[in-house]
């Protein structure tokens, strides 16, 4: 039986969302820089919710669900994207009367946009110091550091599969990112030239490249809308600001994937 006393504002809470932007100056755009920043952490929360499933369904060699959440993910991460377009409409100017009241608040703090990169892949433990202030973070950050990332399920289902996949690379150092084998780009190889032989885990294969794909776009995106409206100033989080972003854009998730594409 239906409730009758459910309205749309009482299931998505909108009471509580819409009164959770708290602007600390009379800045006209800091109401823009703030709902980006909200709606970001809830489309990193959909991404998280999503790729935990994923990586379940991927450990019970049952990939047909596990495509449809990953595909979600690289939806998601288009709007990511496009959320930038939004932000950039903050001209330098706009944005010098909001930064005084940033404090040493960034983006670079995100614990989901953290936990996204570890459960892809991309792993630093010191990543996690910055949130040992909020215990309960720091611990999740931990926890997923101390399993096998979404990659190293993938790898381990190859090896169920009989590719031929190294000791070496399925029992890793799982804190630390993964390092590109040959011997994976050779497994990868066989998927890509025989793609109705081993389908399945072509499909994978391509999800999981849209994935990183999405990734890199999103980090490009970042570092053209910090360059257009603060140029070349250092973070508010300490970070060096466009150098760092410049640098992360070299750290990906899926190497194999990617050098596959040079040895068909």
């Amino acid at each position: 039986m239906a409730k009758t006393d459910v309205t749309y504002a009482s299931y998505l809470d909108l009471p509580r969302i819409l009164s959770a932007q708290h602007p600390a100056s009379d800045a006209h755009d800091e109401f823009l820089f703030i709902i980006v920043h909200q709606a970001s952490e809830l489309w990193l929360k959909l991404c998280l919710h999503e790729l935990e499933a994923a990586r379940e369904l991927i450990i019970a060699d049952d990939l047909a669900p596990a495509f449809k959440m990953l595909a979600r993910v690289a939806q998601a991460q288009r709007q990511l994207i496009s959320s930038w377009d939004v932000l950039a409409t903050m001209t330098p100017h706009d944005y010098s009367l909001v930064r005084p009241h940033l404090g040493t608040s960034s983006g670079f703090q995100s614990a989901q946009y953290r936990l996204m990169e570890f459960i892809l892949g991309g792993r630093n433990p010191d990543m996690v110091t910055m949130h040992e202030a909020v215990p309960e973070v720091a611990a999740k950050l931990t926890a997923e550091l101390d399993r096998p990332s979404l990659y190293d399920e993938v790898l381990r289902l190859l090896k169920r599969r009989g590719f031929a996949i190294p000791e070496d690379v399925l029992a890793p150092d799982i804190r630390a990112p993964h390092v590109s084998n040959d011997v994976v780009v050779k497994a990868w190889a066989e998927v890509y030239r025989h793609p109705r032989k081993h389908w399945d885990l072509y499909e994978l294969a391509e999800k999981l490249v849209d994935l990183e794909y999405h990734f890199q776009r999103w980090r490009f995106g970042h570092l053209k809308t910090v360059e257009r409206v603060i140029g070349f100033k250092r973070g508010t989080g300490g970070t060096a600001g466009i150098p760092y972003l410049e640098s992360v854009l070299k750290l990906g998730f899926f190497p194999e994937l990617l050098a596959v594409r040079t040895e068909l």
